[in-house]
């Protein structure tokens, strides 16, 4: 499996980030998701799903900050569009990220339970995003938690692959 990012010289682009210009935010957090393109699926592959995490967050919250979770996308669906987060439309089903945990207490369903873009308030921050092919649609629903998914996945994974780019502070 290949997973391929609009990544530039290793960072990620600014419109999904902290730098966002402000029709890209929602509540003045980074909101635009960005395109993600999957080939070389396992044939067996019957969903997909993903994980975006910010490990260099744990200096400054005391725990890895999660960004994105998403799950159930089919595996027919291997262009995941920019902006995928906030469409409805698109299939897939999405977890809680960081802002919905007690450090922030947000409870909005839509910054709690979309992409939460990059905003490193300290320096440079190294994300990385685990993209999962999955032999089985996973039995979570919106606003699942990414411990319910660590579960939900042991036996089901059939390949995984980890993509680290940055975000400017």
């Amino acid at each position: 499996m290949q997973v391929s990012l609009p990544i530039v010289d290793g960072y990620l682009p600014d419109k999904y980030g902290k730098y966002a210009p402000d029709e890209y935010k929602y509540d003045n957090h980074p909101a635009l998701s960005f395109p993600i393109s999957i080939t070389s699926l396992p044939a067996e592959t019957v969903s997909i799903a993903l994980v975006m995490v910010d490990d260099d967050a744990i200096p400054v919250s005391g725990f890895t900050w999660i960004h994105w979770a998403a799950a159930n996308i089919p595996a027919t669906l291997t262009e995941i569009p920019e902006d995928a987060s906030r469409d409805d439309s698109f299939q897939m089903i999405q977890g809680k990220n960081s802002t919905a945990g007690g450090m922030v207490g947000a409870t909005d369903p839509l910054q709690i339970q979309r992409y939460n873009g990059p905003q490193p308030p300290d320096k440079d921050h190294l994300y990385s995003l685990y993209v999962y092919a999955l032999d089985t649609k996973l039995p979570l629903e919106n606003g699942y938690w990414l411990n319910d998914f660590y579960h939900a996945i042991e036996g089901h994974i059939l390949e995984q692959v980890k993509v680290d780019f940055l975000s400017r502070k």
